[in-house]
């Protein structure tokens, strides 16, 4: 325990030269915040589920109809306000993320991304996640309708038993079947989450589960060891009945496990986690290098600052009911700590090209992190052709190892007391 906290807090030093990064309750001023950029990714969290999966750190709740229509009133206020600040600026990728964004068809959803496409300047199509008992016939029909031509599905594991410790409300057969019905459809990218390193997983389970997923036909799978985050039930859970937790040797081996059967089939590493078959885009996230969140929880990054909305659907509602932007927590991010933001993205994403860096900050990578890049390099982690860094399997998995030692502490404070508080007066990650 020691030895990580060692090691975040020189990394701390090193990428970001502070200690901490400090977020407050101040509403930033967004005068001139969108001048000098040019295209913006798009985020909007659903925040309803049927239930409650306790593993999952996401922001939600219980879905209910009454609340759910009025949350898209407020998302739809929430887009008005950023008319002119957005203009016609491009949005390049769309990303609808939750909760469980499927709970809001037919209950808000179809006027939210109406009023999306009305007003913004979208140049992209849409990238959704999806529950697969929402994944009927007809809802599948209605989804494409929407302009969804990347759909996610929460698969999370192939074995009844893992299933129910899961507490995910539906069987091995049931949810193969939602898969190949979204497959048989014209989506551009259908993924699948998968997760491993579950208590009592065995490396065959895990085999078995890759191999299916391929003979289903899936055009990617996000595959990851399980995430334990205190503030979650998981937590709670995984004490009394004393799991045994993997080694990161042992998570890393059953990764390789997949990574064989993924290649084998003619898939690709497209992140540190996901797997795409040759030639078909990839389904993903915000990793985007500049965005705008939409919702409760919904964060943002723009350049020079960063700001998160309320946690809390019901305050979330109710500040723009009266007018005002629902932002709980904002940053502004030093020269340095944005060169971080981008290299932690580009590292996720495993490949990434340098003169990308010259154009987002005007500055030669090399002479910021060329030392890291050839020590990375020595070992095996990273190749460097002097325009483009692309990195080995081995540094893939070990290096989001190191990222996790932030990434799993930071999410704990800010998204733990953001759940608890609606409007904290400041968070110190």
């Amino acid at each position: 325990m020691w030895l990580k906290k060692l090691l975040k807090n020189q990394l701390k030093k090193q990428l970001m030269k502070a200690d901490g990064i400090r977020l407050v309750n101040i509403n930033p001023h967004h005068h001139n915040r969108f001048q000098d950029i040019e295209e913006l990714g798009l985020y909007l969290h659903i925040p309803f589920c049927r239930q409650i999966c306790p593993y999952c750190p996401y922001n939600k709740e219980i879905f209910r109809t009454p609340v759910a229509e009025s949350y898209a009133n407020a998302v739809i206020c929430e887009i008005d306000s950023y008319i002119q600040l957005v203009g016609d600026r491009r949005i390049t990728s769309f990303y609808i993320g939750g909760g469980t964004p499927t709970t809001m068809l037919h209950f808000g959803l179809e006027r939210i991304l109406s009023h999306i496409y009305n007003t913004f300047n979208m140049q992209c199509g849409i990238h959704m996640e999806s529950h697969p008992n929402d994944l009927t016939p007809a809802n599948l029909d209605r989804i494409a309708s929407l302009g969804v031509e990347h759909l996610s599905i929460g698969v999370e594991a192939l074995q009844d038993h893992h299933l129910r410790n899961l507490h995910r409300p539906y069987t091995n057969a049931m949810v193969k079947s939602a898969v190949k019905r979204a497959v048989g459809r014209d989506f551009t990218c259908v993924n699948a989450d998968f997760i491993f390193a579950l208590p009592g997983q065995t490396y065959q389970e895990v085999e078995h589960a890759g191999q299916s997923l391929v003979e289903l036909g899936i055009d990617q799978v996000a595959a990851y060891p399980l995430f334990e985050f205190p503030y979650t039930k998981w937590s709670q859970i995984s004490k009394t009945k004393q799991h045994r937790g993997f080694s990161v040797f042992a998570k890393r081996k059953m990764q390789r496990i997949l990574e064989k059967i993924f290649q084998e089939a003619g898939y690709e590493r497209t992140s540190v986690w996901a797997f795409t078959k040759n030639g078909i885009p990839k389904y993903c996230s915000v990793t985007v290098p500049l965005y705008l969140g939409l919702g409760a929880s919904g964060g943002s990054y723009l350049k020079d600052v960063f700001y998160l909305n309320t946690f809390n659907v019901s305050e979330y509602i109710h500040a723009l009911e009266a007018g005002r932007l629902p932002i709980a927590l904002s940053v502004e991010l030093t020269e340095t700590m944005q060169m971080a933001g981008w290299l932690y993205w580009r590292v996720y994403e495993t490949r990434f090209k340098k003169s990308d860096f010259m154009v987002r900050f005007k500055r030669q990578i090399d002479g910021v992190y060329g030392k890291y890049f050839k020590l990375l390099s020595q070992i095996g982690y990273l190749r460097d052709d002097g325009e483009e860094v692309v990195l080995t399997s081995a540094g893939a998995y070990w290096l989001h190892y190191i990222q996790d030692l932030f990434s799993i502490d930071y999410i704990s404070k800010l998204w733990g007391t953001s759940n608890q508080t609606p409007w904290p007066q400041s968070v110190l990650l």
